[in-house]
């Protein structure tokens, strides 16, 4: 064998170790699978530790912010330690969680009713998560008086921001959850997906964006400090992050990742649903 040989050899080694789109798509594909045949009993309880986690990240967000005097990056630099508990643990948290059932639903390999589902008993996990979280922040003194007011004026200040400017901070922090999502299994290591998660949500908290359950937690501490009714709550506050961040990460799945993969797009189309049970049934291809 000659050098240039080896050299190419060596070339072809290491492009082998790099995950293709297909690839990724395809671990997607089989992530989605396990998730869409968990009971909704496994998925709530992982979905309200998962609110828990990200009570913390509020927690340690306004406790940050209090004592750096709002420094911007300072007070963003504890935030992602929530959702690393979350995505290194894989516990269902909503965003994270519209990835997989969107790529599994846009093959026809799952119905649209059986991902909203999954989506429905993970995200009123997150809220129960959340709703036990903020009660304690607002009721058991867990803030120090400096942070509690720190608390109160960050989810002040989302509440004063515009309906329309909220869905555009969560659609755009949709997408970075969804490209972390991406990115996630395309790495191989623990410490690469710390990194990756840290990078991800220290941006989002950095950039004065909203990630829809950080946000219902802001809220219901409001609410719970009698602050803001539970319709404003929820209209004003949740109702626009979470159709943002959907939007967002879904985009993202569709459009950008979906359409690089022509294998999957160009696949054998009667391994697919019926359109009619693709709409109306909740079927997985396996049970077909």
């Amino acid at each position: 064998m000659t050098d240039s040989d080896e050299r190419r050899t060596d070339q072809g080694s290491v492009l082998r170790d790099r995950y293709t789109s297909h690839d990724i798509f395809e671990r997607i594909l089989k992530a989605a699978g396990d998730e869409i045949k968990r009971g909704s009993r496994e998925l709530f309880f992982s979905a309200l530790a998962a609110g828990f986690a990200i009570t913390l990240t509020f927690f340690l967000y306004a406790t940050m912010t209090y004592e750096s005097n709002g420094h911007f990056l300072l007070s963003s630099i504890l935030y992602p330690l929530g959702f690393i508990y979350i995505i290194l643990g894989n516990y269902q948290l909503y965003t994270e969680n519209t990835v997989p059932p969107v790529a599994l639903t846009v093959e026809r390999l799952s119905s649209l009713p059986s991902m909203f589902y999954v989506w429905g008993v993970v995200l009123a996990g997150n809220l129960t998560g959340g709703v036990i979280g903020a009660y304690g922040l607002a009721k058991l003194n867990i803030f120090s008086n400096g942070a509690a007011t720190a608390a109160t004026n960050i989810a002040t200040k989302a509440l004063e921001t515009q309906w329309w400017t909220l869905f555009h901070h969560g659609a755009i922090a949709g997408f970075i959850v969804a490209g972390l999502v991406w990115l996630d299994y395309a790495a191989n290591d623990t410490a690469t997906r710390f990194l990756l998660v840290y990078i991800a949500f220290f941006a989002i908290s950095a950039a004065s964006l909203n990630h829809s359950v950080v946000t219902a937690v802001e809220a219901l501490y409001l609410y719970f400090n009698q602050a803001i009714t539970l319709t404003v709550a929820f209209s004003d506050l949740f109702l626009p992050v979470v159709l943002g961040n959907t939007v967002g990460g879904v985009f993202l799945v569709t459009v950008v990742n979906y359409f690089q993969t022509p294998d999957f797009i160009n696949q054998d189309a009667s391994i697919r649903l019926s359109w009619k049970d693709w709409l109306f049934d909740f079927k997985t291809f396996q049970d077909t």
